[in-house]
């Protein structure tokens, strides 16, 4: 349970202090110029972590294996901070701005989830991985048993 909550609560963390920052971001820094500090930090960050938790050393290698996942994700990172930018920049309250960012994501992500997922599944069970299965509680894989009942916190949606 302990290996499923971390990554929340690093999520929750990061998150903050980057709304934090994005809204303290000066009005009159090109919103460009700002991500490219942003990052360049990212990216000596990156690289040091690459070497201080990595088994394998060679970063050559290794970004050899990358696929155009690292592209687009570059990309959805940059529409997603200059987003974030223009949203405080417009004058949203960071206790909104984000709010209703994130809503409005989770609705989109639901959308998405029921669309068939590449990997191991099968059609049946991707269409319930949104959890909109009409007339039904979804499944909950809870210890390794399926349950029919509101999940617990940091369950797993099956």
């Amino acid at each position: 349970m302990r290996n499923k909550r971390w990554p929340i609560l690093m999520v929750v963390a990061a998150n903050t202090l980057y709304n934090v920052c994005a809204k303290s971001t000066p009005r009159d820094v090109n919103g460009f110029a700002s991500l490219a500090v942003t990052y360049a930090a990212a990216a000596v960050c990156a690289v040091l972590l690459f070497y201080l938790t990595g088994e394998q050393k060679n970063l050559a290698a290794r970004l050899g294996k990358t696929n155009w996942t690292a592209w687009v994700l570059g990309l959805s990172i940059v529409g997603l901070e200059f987003g974030f930018l223009c949203v405080y920049r417009a004058g949203w309250k960071i206790s909104t701005g984000n709010l209703v960012a994130s809503i409005t994501l989770s609705c989109v992500l639901l959308a998405v989830g029921i669309l068939p997922q590449s990997g191991d599944s099968d059609p049946p069970e991707d269409f319930g991985n949104g959890g909109l299965r009409v007339g039904a509680v979804p499944d909950y894989q809870v210890n390794g048993e399926n349950e029919r009942r509101a999940p617990p916190l940091f369950c797993q949606i099956r």
